[in-house]
């Protein structure tokens, strides 16, 4: 890794390229492939094609299928400069990249969570028995207690206060801010 990318190390994002229809995998191996060839391995770390497994019945048989669960795009984390933008943007198959223009926006920490693109551990400075406020989701706004911690799930219990008694709700690390 060289001297330039080390000072840039925490430019390094998730970025989302959008792609023909069906050309997802394709995408995904061409651009392997270029990146193996450029020796660009230092800037391009990842590409992903999120699955999920579903269960599809056909014919009254139960078959467990894979799924994209965002079809028509990938993810890449890169470091972006003119050389990684030219080589993602002219892989073919590759239409643009999300973003106002020819920018690619990266992915906020908490879009890369809740899609499942990569897990990236929160580290929170909240304990049981602080107070929290919830920042994301249905319950946003409602402020309660934490009950319980889950630090290798990433999730804790808290009690919020709806409709006039305290109700225990499961929540994300991401979902909560401390308020002590």
């Amino acid at each position: 890794m060289s001297e330039e990318v080390k000072d840039r190390i925490e430019d390094v994002r998730w970025y989302v390229i959008h792609t023909y229809s069906g050309y997802e995998n394709k995408v995904k191996s061409d651009l392997e492939k270029t990146v193996e060839a450029r020796g660009m391995g230092d800037r391009i770390f990842e590409i992903k094609v999120p699955m999920e497994q579903t269960i599809e019945i056909k014919n009254g048989k139960r078959k467990v299928v894979s799924r994209k669960v965002f079809p028509g795009y990938v993810f890449v984390k890169m470091l972006v400069d003119d050389e990684t933008w030219y080589v993602v943007r002219n892989t073919r198959g590759v239409t643009s990249f999300v973003g106002p223009g020819s920018k690619p926006i990266p992915l906020t920490d908490e879009e890369v969570c809740s899609m499942g693109v990569e897990s990236v551990p929160i580290v929170l400075d909240i304990e049981v028995g602080q107070s929290v406020k919830v920042v994301s989701g249905p319950l946003e706004g409602f402020v309660g207690d934490v009950i319980e911690m889950s630090p290798e799930k990433q999730k804790m219990k808290v009690n919020v206060s709806m409709f006039g008694r305290e109700t225990p709700v499961e929540l994300d690390f991401y979902q909560v801010k401390s308020i002590d």
